[in-house]
């Protein structure tokens, strides 16, 4: 069998067309980028903090943009400025990678991302689920009789 297939479980939902889209991209077989190294950590119950290596890099060397529910990192070691004082370096060993790089999360509904920061070699990207009032669970009246229930 090499074909799955989620429509069973599409069939009692509406409105979810990204929902299944995360599946499928899920299902397919793409390894996605190991590098740089990152961790995804939750602090708390709203709060979420994605942690990316990056040795060698500067914050004018990287870029940040959330579009569409899709949280983009990328960044790409510029070349050092030329001078006389700064020697040639010749690498006997070079195992601190410093290539151009682009990661992409795909951002839950209501996660928004509230700030980044560069310590130490790591990248501190600060996330957070905010939900709207008219998102929050409310409680519906049942009327009796032919009409339905208006809501407030």
């Amino acid at each position: 069998m090499a074909t799955f297939t989620m429509a069973p479980l599409f069939r009692q939902s509406i409105g979810f067309d990204r929902f299944n889209d995360l599946f499928e991209a899920a299902l397919r077989n793409e390894s996605g980028s190991t590098y740089p190294p990152y961790n995804i950590e939750k602090h708390g119950e709203n709060s979420y903090r994605i942690v990316i290596a990056m040795a060698g890099f500067e914050e004018a060397d990287l870029d940040l943009q959330v579009q569409v529910g899709v949280l983009t990192v990328s960044g790409s070691k510029r070349a050092p400025a030329k001078s006389e004082e700064a020697p040639a370096v010749t690498y006997l060993h070079q195992g601190i990678a410093q290539r151009s790089f682009k990661l992409s999360f795909n951002l839950a509904d209501h996660i928004e991302v509230k700030g980044a920061n560069l310590v130490n070699g790591l990248l501190n990207i600060e996330l957070e689920r905010v939900v709207p009032e008219e998102a929050k669970p409310r409680r519906i009246a049942i009327n009796q009789g032919d009409k339905p229930a208006l809501l407030n």
